[in-house]
């Protein structure tokens, strides 16, 4: 995971390493995100979400297509 000051930086470090664009997530997102997904960690019957609990987490949070489909095995790139 690589944190950038903005989207502009995003393009630029991916334009000069030859990466094509990755799925965006904010700070806030990211927060979100971990809060979310181990909210019950410390609880003796903590389990990982399943897929149908992931999209919805995920789609919670605005992030959605192939990438974020833990079922997919496309990733949204061709």
């Amino acid at each position: 995971m690589l944190f950038f000051r903005s989207e502009e930086r995003v393009r630029e470090w991916c334009a000069a390493h030859g990466y094509p664009i990755r799925p965006l997530v904010t700070m806030d997102q990211l927060w979100t995100l971990a809060t979310t997904w181990y909210s019950t960690r410390l609880q003796e019957n903590s389990r990982r979400p399943q897929p149908d609990e992931m999209r919805a987490i995920f789609a919670g949070l605005g992030l959605g297509g192939d990438f974020w489909d833990p079922q997919s095995d496309t990733f949204g790139y061709p």
